[in-house]
């Protein structure tokens, strides 16, 4: 028997008309028909705007249960946003329905396109190589790039939408201090800096320039209001960069940001030539 190739498979769950010859060996095939119905809900569940509400199922409790617990989220946001338990329809999807066949004043009837309860076999790494189906036909669906290109689309649509779920539920994180990065001398540079505190405690220095003047290597250091002492807090090999704040640093005390260009001389002082600077307000 002839199967469908793979392109043919997913054009007609695109929609395609592919004519009389594909639609009949769909109904007669239980292989084809098979992977016919995983593209065709994998295409439903891709498609912008009102979609077939049983090409994918709802996923449980224990799903947001488990990126809860994986992402560390605090218990605010521990309820399930996609709903309660009790809303959720557990019965599996209904399968998509088969491309129409044009009438036939004598059509005979379909044959049943249940596929055989005993598992289909693997086919052996000698009939992958040379491109055979297992006996019995098979679906192959492994051999198919259609059905991958179809089952990618349709877990990056599920992730993205885990993604906004959770980006939704995230509390804004409020920066502790924040400064106005000016141009030094020279230079013409400017940014931004703050100073965010993670829930461990952990406080960061996020960093950000509009362009990168260093003639060698950009510096971050907290600096005291008398220029006196200064920490360094270390290397921004870009026009951005997120620093750890040493554990106990008052930035009372050293609360001067500032961007240094230094030159590669070994020498980890100050350079004193700086190419931003800032007062961080809190």
């Amino acid at each position: 028997m002839q199967h469908l190739d793979p392109e043919s498979l997913s054009l007609l769950a695109l929609g395609e008309e592919l004519g009389d010859d594909a639609a009949d060996h769909l109904r007669s095939c239980p292989s084809c028909a098979a992977d016919y119905t995983g593209l065709r809900r994998a295409v439903l569940a891709a498609k912008p705007g009102p979609t077939d509400a049983t090409a994918l199922e709802s996923p449980g409790p224990q799903v947001w249960a488990g990126i809860h617990r994986t992402l560390g989220l605090s218990a605010a946001v521990a309820a399930d946003p996609l709903g309660s338990p009790a809303s959720w329809d557990s019965r599996p999807p209904a399968p998509a329905p088969l491309p129409a066949q044009p009438p036939t004043e004598t059509q005979p009837p379909a044959p049943s396109q249940t596929p055989s309860a005993s598992p289909t076999p693997l086919p052996s790494r000698e009939e992958r190589a040379a491109g055979k189906r297992e006996p019995g036909g098979g679906s192959g669906w492994i051999r198919r790039p259609g059905v991958w290109l179809a089952a990618a689309a349709a877990t990056a649509l599920l992730a993205a939408g885990v993604f906004w779920s959770v980006q939704q539920n995230q509390p804004a994180v409020t920066p502790l201090a924040q400064a106005e990065l000016a141009p030094v001398d020279q230079h013409s540079a400017t940014g931004s800096a703050q100073v965010i505190e993670t829930k461990d405690g952990q406080r960061t220095l996020e960093v950000r320039v509009d362009k990168n003047e260093a003639r060698g290597y950009q510096e971050v250091w907290l600096i005291a209001p008398d220029l006196s002492r200064l920490v360094s807090l270390g290397v921004m090999t870009s026009e951005s960069g997120t620093f750890a704040v040493p554990a106990g640093l008052d930035l009372g005390e050293y609360p001067i940001v500032d961007v240094s260009d230094e030159p590669v001389d070994g020498n980890p002082a100050h350079s004193s030539v700086s190419i931003v600077r800032g007062t961080l307000d809190s």
